[in-house]
């Protein structure tokens, strides 16, 4: 009785503290959906609440006015998401294979070179001139794909320690018995086994193109560089928008109707808006990280 009471309690504590960390994580979430929908004299007076006085839906009818800019930009930003995240996984795995093969000749001075750049780069001016003058890439698409995104050097050592440290030896020796050479084994062997580093690695990328809107404002310019706007510029662009519209810079009737928007809900829109998608995938690929526990393990 005594230790079934202790394996209670204990049971008890620990989905308390999941129970909590889980609200800590959902909450704020629900407050900008809310926030989102709330009037906004109401939002200006009494602040944010769970519990609005009034229900407003003007900054959803705002953002669907911006129809066919909005669509555009998730479909640049499905795009982008979904290529670069491919390529950032098979140049990291490529480059993480190698470096995992303990005959590697040079290999603790390459793996140095990689963990290098994660401590030093050459900064944000020459970045800029190398990829504008030398690759070209201003007002392209690859202007969102390439820069700063297409390959991790975190990846690449995560995925380098998940090859050594999760994935048999054994199996490498009884492959190269059988003839195989290192690029079967990595697409027949590695590559199979290592999806759970894979996909947990592919989230963190997929995650970073999604929310990334530097390199639009940096490569992208004039009304050619507006048509591929990723759907975080564009509402960073229509943020700007409402600020100065809002700001009583604006004369006549216009400014008069400008002053009248619901900025701050709009905001809440806005975030809520590029947050959504996110929530939808991520349920899809949660099992992976609890398969990572046991895939590669040695069977006696």
């Amino acid at each position: 009785m005594t230790n079934s009471k202790k394996t209670k309690r204990y049971q008890f504590w620990i989905n308390l503290i999941l129970i909590v960390m889980t609200l800590t994580i959902i909450l704020p979430f629900l407050l900008v959906f809310i926030s989102s929908i709330t009037d906004e004299t109401v939002l200006i007076r009494n602040g944010y609440s769970f519990f609005p006085e009034k229900i407003s839906f003007y900054a959803y009818q705002y953002i669907i006015r911006q129809g066919e800019k909005i669509l555009r930009a998730y479909g640049v930003t499905i795009l982008i998401t979904v290529v670069g995240t491919f390529f950032n996984l098979m140049f990291s795995a490529l480059l993480a294979y190698p470096l995992s093969v303990k005959t590697l000749p040079y290999r603790r001075q390459i793996t140095f070179f990689v963990f290098f750049t994660m401590l030093f780069n050459g900064g944000l001016v020459p970045t800029y001139l190398m990829y504008v003058n030398y690759f070209h890439i201003k007002n392209t698409i690859w202007a969102l794909i390439i820069p700063n995104l297409l390959l991790s050097a975190n990846n690449v050592l995560m995925i380098r320690s998940y090859f050594m440290t999760s994935i048999p030896e054994a199996l490498y020796e009884a492959a190269k018995i059988d003839g195989a050479g290192h690029t079967k084994i990595f697409f027949q062997i590695t590559f199979p086994l290592g999806k759970p580093i894979l996909v947990t690695m592919g989230l963190f990328s997929a995650l970073a193109y999604w929310n990334d809107w530097t390199n639009g404002l940096y490569y992208l310019s004039g009304n050619q560089g507006q048509k591929l706007y990723s759907i975080q510029n564009l509402l960073n662009q229509m943020i700007t928008d409402i600020q100065y519209l809002a700001s009583g810079k604006v004369a006549g009737n216009i400014g008069a109707e400008v002053a009248k928007l619901p900025t701050t809900s709009i905001r809440m829109a806005i975030a809520f808006i590029a947050m959504l998608p996110l929530f939808i995938i991520y349920p899809f690929l949660q099992k992976y990280f609890a398969e990572g526990i046991t895939l590669g393990a040695v069977k006696g």
